[in-house]
């Protein structure tokens, strides 16, 4: 099979035949193998019995996932890309925000050109500021902390996959704006991006708003960069910073004592004395919380979880 695409949605029952249709037309004129999986992410309109009608209409090309309540993106694609039997997955929104046009177009860019990854990148939108505004801080901050330097727009929905990458990745929580990080954490580094075409929503309104996409999206950021820099090795961060506290306290506490021993000021009296007392205090607890993650992380089940590309 050409193409798989995952299509997470919720409550968008106005918008998926439409969608459908035109996902139809435009693998039927460039001659694509494919299936369209969608998942109905706890939708409570018709979403769910429109797409058992497609199903029925087109039995080989539309698949359905139904989730019992609302999880999120990130579950949803997880589901999608477990599905997924494509030689390149693409995924989109199912708001008719991002345009099926464009598919041919990825295809060509993850099976000619070699990319294991491409985003699309909605270089004019047609957002709200209150959305447009977020996302760019977001981004700019996103390309910050993961090094890829080429992407505009990490959050966009609209984006391909080498078959490889989504069956070694793990898409959680939210983490469906940091896919391009998580690719390149497991050794599938060649990211490519593609300027797509940003329609105007024609059906109901955005599930997202910005200032609390972005907040939310800034601590995940963080998480990742922790977990991808730190997570087989917390003993290297907590125990560093243990250290270093326990020893300025205790180099405190050394002076306030020949202080005292030379009679010249009273232990008690100086607030150094608390200060010092609390950063060792403090940095053996840092330092045991080190100690206690790196037992954690050699018991776990995924501390040998290393992608290996090929064996002979």
């Amino acid at each position: 099979m050409d193409i798989s695409v995952v299509i997470p949605l919720f409550n968008e029952e106005e918008s998926i035949p439409e969608l459908y249709a035109w996902i139809e037309r435009v693998m039927r004129e460039h001659g694509f193998d494919y299936e369209a999986i969608f998942i109905s992410d706890g939708s409570t309109d018709r979403s769910w019995s429109i797409i058992e009608e497609l199903h029925q209409k087109h039995p080989e090309q539309v698949k359905g996932i139904k989730f019992r309540r609302n999880y999120g993106k990130s579950p949803a694609l997880y589901c999608g890309f477990e599905q997924a039997k494509g030689d390149v997955i693409i995924t989109m929104d199912a708001d008719l925000q991002d345009s099926p046009d464009e598919i041919p177009g990825l295809f060509r860019m993850i099976k000619e050109e070699g990319y294991d990854l491409v985003s699309g990148y909605k270089q004019k939108r047609y957002d709200p500021i209150s959305k447009t505004l977020p996302t760019k801080l977001f981004n700019a901050t996103a390309r910050k902390v993961s090094g890829i330097k080429n992407l505009h727009d990490f959050n966009c929905g609209l984006k391909a996959y080498r078959r490889e990458v989504v069956k070694n990745i793990e898409v959680y929580g939210e983490m469906h704006r940091y896919i391009p990080y998580l690719a390149k954490n497991a050794g599938f580094d060649k990211i490519g991006e593609k300027v797509v075409h940003h329609q105007a929503r024609k059906y109901g309104e955005s599930k997202f708003m910005g200032w609390n996409r972005f907040v939310n999206g800034y601590l995940d950021l963080l998480t990742l960069w922790f977990l991808s820099t730190f997570g087989k090795k917390p003993m290297h961060v907590f125990g560093f910073l243990g250290s270093l506290m326990f020893m300025v306290g205790f180099l405190a506490a050394i002076f306030l004592a020949v202080g005292k021993l030379m009679g010249k000021l009273w232990i008690t009296d100086s607030p150094f004395f608390y200060i010092a007392l609390t950063m060792m205090v403090m940095g053996t607890q840092l330092f045991m919380t080190g100690f206690l993650g790196d037992l954690i992380s050699r018991s776990s089940q995924n501390r040998n979880d290393y992608q290996v590309e090929t064996m002979i």
